[in-house]
């Protein structure tokens, strides 16, 4: 793996989705190193991945309540281990699961393996509810992929929450998560 900065070259035989988070980004002026790699969709393969970005990958989670009417995206840090009622008694969702493969291609365009914050940027009807755990928003940088499993992107995190998130028209909650047994 070999970090480079900013988009590839060649876009060629990359997918839409891939090139719309470049040109997104690029428009926005926030910059970010980059690194292609096989497929990234265990925690195991990202923290190689972090390695190279000299950053932690944040583990992304797509979730839904049981009615599958909210929607939630949770960046939290890839070392912690998700508690459903931990999250749950926060946002006063109950019932908290992981949403399906088809709710996370209508709403952020992404496939499972690849989910992130960039994802937002497709959600134009801000159906889906962005939470952070206070230590991802603690980090000077941030890694996510660029709606694909087989990049990864090295950004700052105040670029991020004050240029990118603004631009897509969403917020962010931010939630305190233990992640002990």
């Amino acid at each position: 793996m070999e970090l480079f900065d900013g988009r590839p070259d060649n876009t060629e035989g990359r997918l839409p989705r891939e090139v719309r988070t470049y040109d997104f980004l690029d428009d926005l002026g926030i910059g970010y190193k980059r690194t292609d790699h096989e497929r990234a969709d265990n925690m195991e393969a990202c923290n190689e991945i972090d390695a190279i970005l000299g950053v932690m990958i944040c583990k992304n989670l797509f979730l839904c309540n049981r009615q599958k009417t909210d929607f939630y995206l949770l960046m939290m840090p890839g070392d912690k281990k998700f508690k459903t009622k931990e999250l749950s008694s926060q946002i006063n969702s109950a019932r908290l699961s992981f949403a399906d493969p088809d709710a996370m291609l209508k709403y952020l365009d992404i496939e499972p393996g690849a989910v992130s914050i960039m994802g937002l940027m497709n959600d134009k009807d801000h159906a889906v509810r962005l939470l952070i755990d206070e230590d991802v928003l603690k980090g000077e940088y941030l890694g996510c992929h660029p709606c694909v499993c087989t990049s990864s992107l090295k950004m700052k995190t105040s670029d991020v929450v004050e240029k990118f998130l603004p631009a897509t028209g969403h917020s962010y909650t931010t939630v305190h998560l233990v992640g002990e047994d």
